[in-house]
């Protein structure tokens, strides 16, 4: 594949724009690809500082950007590598709370204009909590403008003294819009049977085995199912330090749930199932609820975060922590098709007022349009 070029309005200098990506969710990410896109088609010049790694997974270059090697923040040269990409730039754009607070380091004080998009908020508790709290002020009093995928998170943003904030236009790019009608392949049978979910309700749940993910929970609510008839199976996709001790719970418990780890897969995974499960509460835009919705899955999730405000009256919402009631709408709605073919209706058309690709991009850059100065003909 060769990288596209881009090209700039006839008579202007091109705006030159820094994309700065910390490690980066795959939300996050992906949407920091499909706005560099979407700049460099209307001709900015983008730059996005990541990791190598972040390069190889989503291939910024191949939409036009630069990429700029920035290593992690554990990594002593990362300071200085974020400043020097940042020394010409008519704009700074820095996605999530670590990679903005390295950003106003590095601009150390210079009149750069700096927009910030805060994606999501990680529970923290102690110390920790205390730092990220410190860390948010030094951002928004830095910040000129803060972008928030959340109202919640907007209100955030303004309480801690951010002089403008705003809600974020922010699409999740590349979302199938429907399951697939046929199997004529016989893929979505090919994988059932991988799965051991042949004659079975699946249930998909997406997400890092980390704790504020609700994994718990899923298991004590998976007691809750295990006596259906055909008994239900739980797909959990995604990796983490919670694996073994998740793994030893499924074993000693025999509950029907199997971690499937890192997949590609999770739209064809989505497909195949009955049901998709999101009991986390360390959520923003959710990728998992926003696929669901895409592909007429019905869902079910914690009333947590930004999911309620994502998702409206168009998935079963359910106190976070609450196993009893996960699985109480589980049951439920395994047991009644009516209600499911009232969610998928509904998820469709919830998706269908989620901001475009082309409503994201035109946002943001009308916000770049307002803080920067005309810049001379050539």
């Amino acid at each position: 594949m060769t990288p596209v070029s881009s090209h700039s309005p006839h008579g202007q200098t091109p705006l030159r724009t820094v994309q700065v990506l910390g490690g980066g969710t795959a939300a996050t990410s992906a949407h920091v690809r499909s706005l560099a896109a979407g700049l460099v088609a209307r001709g900015v010049r983008v730059a996005v500082c990541a990791p190598i790694e972040a390069e190889h997974a989503y291939g910024f270059t191949y939409v036009g950007a630069e990429h700029v090697h920035v290593p992690r923040s554990s990594d002593p040269g990362s300071l200085s590598a974020l400043r020097a990409a940042c020394a010409d730039a008519d704009l700074v754009h820095a996605h999530g709370l670590h990679a903005s607070f390295r950003t106003v380091l590095a601009l150390g004080g210079r009149r750069t204009p700096l927009i910030v998009t805060w994606h999501d908020r990680a529970p923290a508790e102690g110390a920790r909590a205390h730092v990220l709290r410190l860390m948010e002020r030094r951002v928004v009093k830095a910040a000129t403008v803060v972008l928030g995928t959340t109202s919640a998170l907007v209100d955030r943003a303004r309480r801690t003294g951010a002089r403008d904030a705003r809600l974020a236009a922010v699409a999740f790019p590349g979302l199938r819009t429907a399951p697939q009608a046929e199997d004529p392949d016989g893929s979505q049978l090919k994988l059932l049977a991988e799965l051991g979910a042949i004659g079975r309700p699946l249930l998909i749940a997406v997400g890092a085995l980390e704790r504020d993910r609700g994994h718990h929970t899923l298991l004590d609510a998976a007691h809750g199912w295990r006596r259906l008839d055909p008994q239900p199976l739980v797909a959990v996709a995604g990796e983490g330090s919670l694996r073994g001790e998740l793994q030893r719970r499924i074993t000693d418990e025999d509950l029907p749930v199997r971690l499937v780890g890192g997949r590609d897969d999770i739209t064809d995974l989505l497909e195949a199932a009955d049901l998709a499960l999101l009991p986390s509460r360390r959520e923003g835009r959710s990728v998992l609820a926003q696929q669901a919705l895409h592909a007429r899955v019905p869902l079910v999730a914690a009333a947590a975060g930004g999911i309620p405000e994502l998702v409206g009256d168009a998935a079963e919402l359910v106190p976070y922590r609450n196993a009893r009631a996960l699985a109480d709408a589980v049951v439920r709605l395994l047991g009644d098709p009516g209600r499911r073919d009232e969610l998928r209706t509904k998820g469709v058309r919830q998706a269908a007022g989620w901001p475009t690709e082309d409503e994201a991009v035109a946002q943001v850059l009308s916000v770049y349009d307002e803080l920067t100065q005309p810049r001379p003909l050539i």
